[in-house]
């Protein structure tokens, strides 16, 4: 009797160690993506060269620290989406925009700086935003599928510099912008609440970008939050009477921004529900950037509002002395360089991050801790994750 009730004791362990098994958490259960392809759609967090090959380029000290040239990106090297890219063994985005020496067999990048969701009102080159908002990027990318199947058809040389048909099925579909949406109010002439009354518009608009891209057959998407704005050098400097929090960021632009990430969640939990076959991931830069700022010893980091390549002020920043300008100063040419130690910066030009933040905050969301759902950016393809 006793070795019957240990056979039943044995086989009921067996059951539940099986459906543990099969139903544990993806990190364990789940076989890793191959996403051959990425296509990127953004602002300047995630730009690689668009907004340069449309308009003047950056230079150096842009560029500096890893590419040891500029190479379009806003930062002293490497940004978030380089990581993502190189954590998949493929090679950096090409920009959409840029003719000369592209390569799209492993994606394209749609991304250039001051890109809005909205159309802004003000564009450069006489105003501060790029044309090329969310919508346009769109059009872009649906153009950009057409080409590729008529250039599949000719053959040649050219057919060999383009993504194989069935990757744009198989692709990740990276997603960062919204900041300058709401850089756009701030900077407006509108207060700080008649800025988050437009947040809901602007995540309508997000979403409905974000379902015309699903209509072309993506289903794997990484859609980042915005940071903490109030924490940028940019806003610091312009509104240095906004009330602080703690950690020396303007408390109420913050706020801003957390609005907009909350509407953001919501309305891509909604679109999950609704999309079943997309892989839809909401992934929180807020925190791991905003943590920069709460501890930044604990990562290596010095003077966390204080822009690297910058001059003047509290902040080492001026709107009228952008990074990489020669700048006049009573009858004296200035050329406004970087810091000796880029690396033990958060900040680099006012507005974006130091390549060594970007690695730290992308070590972070990748490992799924600051998603939702809470998925490892290795098996993001994967719609089942319980």
């Amino acid at each position: 009797m006793a070795r019957i009730e240990f056979l039943r004791h044995m086989t009921l362990v067996s059951l539940i160690v099986l459906i543990l098994c099969t139903t544990a958490s993806p990190i364990f259960a789940s076989k890793n993506c191959d996403f051959p392809a990425i296509f990127n759609f953004g602002a300047s967090n995630s730009d690689t060269g668009g907004l340069d090959a449309a308009f003047a380029a950056l230079s150096l000290p842009y560029g500096e620290t890893y590419f040891h040239r500029s190479t379009g990106r806003f930062s002293d090297g490497r940004i978030i989406i380089d990581f993502i890219a190189q954590s998949f063994g493929l090679p950096y985005l090409s920009p959409y925009l840029n003719s000369l020496g592209s390569n799209f067999t492993h994606g394209a990048n749609f991304a250039t700086g001051g890109s809005t969701i909205r159309i802004p009102n003000s564009i450069i080159p006489n105003g501060m935003f790029s044309p090329f908002s969310l919508g346009i990027q769109y059009i872009q990318f649906k153009e950009f599928i057409s080409k590729i199947k008529f250039i599949r058809d000719q053959g040649g040389v050219f057919a060999t510099l383009i993504p194989k048909e069935d990757y744009f099925f198989k692709a990740l579909y990276t997603f960062d912008v919204g900041q300058n949406d709401l850089t756009a109010g701030f900077f407006g002439n509108v207060t700080i609440q008649q800025v988050k009354a437009t947040v809901p518009d602007i995540i309508n608009n997000f979403i409905e970008n974000i379902k015309s891209i699903y209509n072309l057959g993506a289903r794997s998407f990484w859609i980042h939050n915005t940071g903490p704005i109030g924490c940028l050098p940019v806003i610091l400097a312009n509104f240095p009477s906004a009330a602080k929090d703690s950690y020396g960021c303007a408390k109420q632009y913050n706020e801003v921004s957390q609005y907009f990430n909350l509407k953001l969640k919501e309305a891509l939990a909604q679109l999950r529900g609704n999309h079943p076959l997309a892989t839809i991931t909401y992934v929180d830069i807020y925190s791991p950037k905003y943590s920069l700022f709460q501890n930044p010893k604990k990562y290596g980091f010095e003077l966390p509002h204080v822009a690297c390549c910058g001059f003047g002020g509290k902040y080492n920043y001026n709107i009228q002395a952008r990074c990489g300008e020669t700048i006049n100063i009573n009858g004296s040419k200035k050329f406004v360089g970087s810091c000796k130690k880029p690396s033990t910066r958060v900040i680099w030009d006012g507005t974006h991050y130091t390549e060594a933040a970007n690695k730290i905050v992308f070590d972070q969301i990748s490992t799924g801790a600051f998603t939702d759902p809470p998925i490892p950016l290795n098996i993001a393809c994967h719609r089942k994750f319980t």
